[in-house]
């Protein structure tokens, strides 16, 4: 396995240094204009090494909109924790295509969100209903539309600011909606999945919960996540699960 990573941000960096204690330190960081002392930079897929068999995405939606198709039909796998991208019909049709093309496989991290599993086998026997609801501090969503719906600084309750399909969350929210976009790829799809996302000034930090029913019966899973050290718009969990997904890919046996 020779990776490299799109992104040296706080989880891109946090993924290279993770790499490295593994024993797998990148060969290459695709970058837009800056350069790193350490590790070699390139600014394209076409600029990577030769030898490069998996790509991992941690530079946000345009950075899978701006690689991931170029690295899957020159055979490269990429694992990306930009799932809300996929939500872009466009861009998702783009990414199968070139996958298919370069018999490659785009792997989705889990990234913020756990029970992904559950979800998953319960798709196979079907599903009746999936709900996700995110629930961040006010001002974990600054920045993003709910500033068009909520006086952020002045809430004293709970105020959802979104109701709808997790397609309609990643595209609206796509910085902040990846998980709903994970759920409703492991469970029923972007157009069933229903989400809701709040802001409540008595969160501790950014809780995640899942609901679904199905034939197998129903689950709850909620999860209240940290995030990276210096850097408090940034889940610790979703860097580990990508570095989580290079680790499964290496291994004989896998879970």
């Amino acid at each position: 396995m020779q990776v490299a990573v799109i992104g040296a941000g706080a989880i891109g960096a946090w993924v290279i240094e993770g790499l490295r204690r593994d024993g797998l330190a990148p060969a290459a960081v695709i970058l837009r204009t800056r350069d790193m002392s350490d590790v070699p930079v390139a600014r394209s897929v076409a600029g990577l090494p030769a030898g490069i068999t998996h790509l991992v995405d941690c530079a946000g939606h345009s950075g899978l909109a701006a690689h991931g198709p170029d690295a899957l039909a020159a055979g490269i796998d990429v694992v990306t924790l930009s799932l809300g991208a996929l939500a872009d019909a466009g861009l998702a049709a783009a990414l199968a295509e070139a996958a298919e093309a370069g018999g490659a496989r785009l792997h989705l991290a889990s990234g913020a969100i756990g029970a992904l599993d559950a979800l998953r086998a319960g798709a196979a026997g079907g599903l009746q209903a999936v709900r996700y609801t995110g629930t961040k501090p006010p001002m974990g969503w600054a920045g993003s539309p709910a500033e068009e719906v909520l006086d952020l600084t002045a809430l004293t309750a709970p105020a959802v600011h979104f109701e709808g399909s997790a397609r309609a969350a990643a595209l609206r929210y796509p910085k902040n909606a990846n998980v709903a976009a994970a759920v409703a790829l492991a469970g029923m799809g972007f157009d069933q999945t229903r989400a809701r996302l709040v802001a409540d000034p008595g969160a501790a930090g950014n809780l995640h919960e899942i609901e679904a029913e199905g034939a197998f019966g129903r689950f709850r899973f909620e999860i209240t996540g940290s995030a990276l050290p210096g850097n408090p718009r940034s889940s610790a969990l979703a860097a580990m699960s990508a570095l989580a997904e290079v680790r499964r890919l290496r291994a004989v046996v896998s879970t």
